[in-house]
């Protein structure tokens, strides 16, 4: 059974005349009658009464009609389903985010694609940057942005933003002020992030961590920047999360250049695209 065969048949039933039917649907009588003709044989079953000229439905045509009816009307929301989704007026995106983007970087973007896409649902998850590449590897978000990196071969990784980290520590700490040495800071304790994390794996890549005194790993950037605050610790984080504390003067910086990190956009190679991630990707 076709759909079309089915427009054929509703058109016929609602009208018991195969000349108006076929005007209707502009096809020849013969087609319309071919088509009926095909469904009966198919399943063996009467769905009109043939009378001279005349047709009219049998009782089995008859209790067809509404369930015809209302398969034609579900395929053609299928269609405008699909229709609204090429063109982004339905449709979601799952995104996952490591803290440090999806906290400080990314908040503003997502305003911005929601005001050009108000129709498209956004699922927003979060983790560190390992949560957020299995994440995209399992399927459970389309695209990922991280501020570290992920070595896997089913990954694309593309570079949308640049971030600088920083050294903090609370106001009156013995190194602030100072020109401070490697071996400076491998005497003093740290909070750090959780190993996993972007954040982490950007200061440990320049600073060894075997050497630190670590008194605390903590699960957010909230959580490492009230240790901080709360006296006597250093810690590595980006700009973005102490920018406020170091205009305020209740943190400040240490005088020891991080290297720039990359925020990364992933998304798995073998997996189809939606329109709704390229736009996203575009806005970015």
């Amino acid at each position: 059974m076709t759909l079309e065969q089915l427009r054929i048949f509703v058109a016929v039933a609602e009208r018991e005349h195969l000349t108006q039917a076929a005007e209707a649907l502009h096809l020849t009588p013969s087609a319309v009658s071919s088509a009926i003709r095909g469904l009966e044989e198919r399943y063996g079953i009467g769905l009109f009464h043939r009378t001279g000229r005349r047709i009219e439905l049998t009782d089995t045509g008859r209790a067809f009609l509404p369930e015809a009816i209302d398969t034609l009307a579900r395929a053609e929301s299928t269609q405008l389903f699909l229709r609204e989704v090429g063109e982004l007026k339905r449709g979601a995106l799952a995104l996952s985010a490591s803290q440090t983007v999806g906290g400080y970087w990314l908040p503003p973007i997502l305003m911005r694609f929601h005001a050009t896409y108000p129709a498209i649902g956004l699922q927003i998850g979060s983790g560190n940057t390992q949560q957020v590449a299995d994440a995209v590897l399992d399927g459970r978000a389309e695209l990922g942005l991280i501020e570290g990196e992920v070595d896997h071969p089913a990954l694309s990784q593309r570079i949308v933003a640049r971030d600088r980290m920083f050294i903090v520590a609370p106001a009156g700490h013995p190194l602030a002020g100072k020109a401070v040495e490697a071996q400076d800071l491998e005497k003093a304790r740290w909070v750090l992030r959780e190993p996993g994390s972007g954040t982490r794996s950007a200061f440990t890549s320049v600073i060894d961590e075997a050497a630190l005194d670590i008194a605390l790993s903590l699960p957010s950037n909230e959580a490492v920047r009230a240790a901080v605050l709360a006296g006597g610790v250093l810690t590595a984080v980006s700009e973005f999360v102490v920018q406020d504390d170091l205009r305020a003067g209740r943190l400040v910086r240490i005088a020891f250049d991080l290297p720039e990190r990359a925020f990364r956009l992933l998304r798995h190679k073998e997996r189809y695209r939606s329109k709704a991630s390229l736009a996203f990707e575009g806005m970015l």
